[in-house]
């Protein structure tokens, strides 16, 4: 295996949460614009492909493998925990 192919390789074990991360981001961004008035589209999605990709991580070293139900539920938590603090901590309604 290549230096090429570890890179593939890794972009696509995280590509999931970088995605989920984006989306979730731009959901927050339509759907709550008064909580998520004080961050950008970017900060957010930054903070939740953090989380998820932590999430990846662990997932991969406690499960063993990638592709599991509970690896993709904790990606979701790991995308959602960040986020939702932000948005927390950044609302004038807090």
């Amino acid at each position: 295996m290549n230096s090429l192919d570890v890179v593939w390789h890794l972009c696509n074990l995280f590509l999931p949460a970088w995605v989920v991360a984006a989306l979730m981001a731009g959901a927050l961004k339509l759907l709550w614009r008064d909580r998520a008035r004080g961050m950008t589209w970017a900060q957010l999605a930054l903070w939740g492909a953090a989380g998820g990709s932590m999430a990846t991580v662990f997932a991969v070293l406690l499960i063993g493998r990638d592709g599991s139900m509970a690896g993709y539920a904790a990606i979701l938590v790991g995308v959602t925990l960040p986020q939702w603090g932000l948005t927390w901590r950044a609302s004038p309604n807090s």
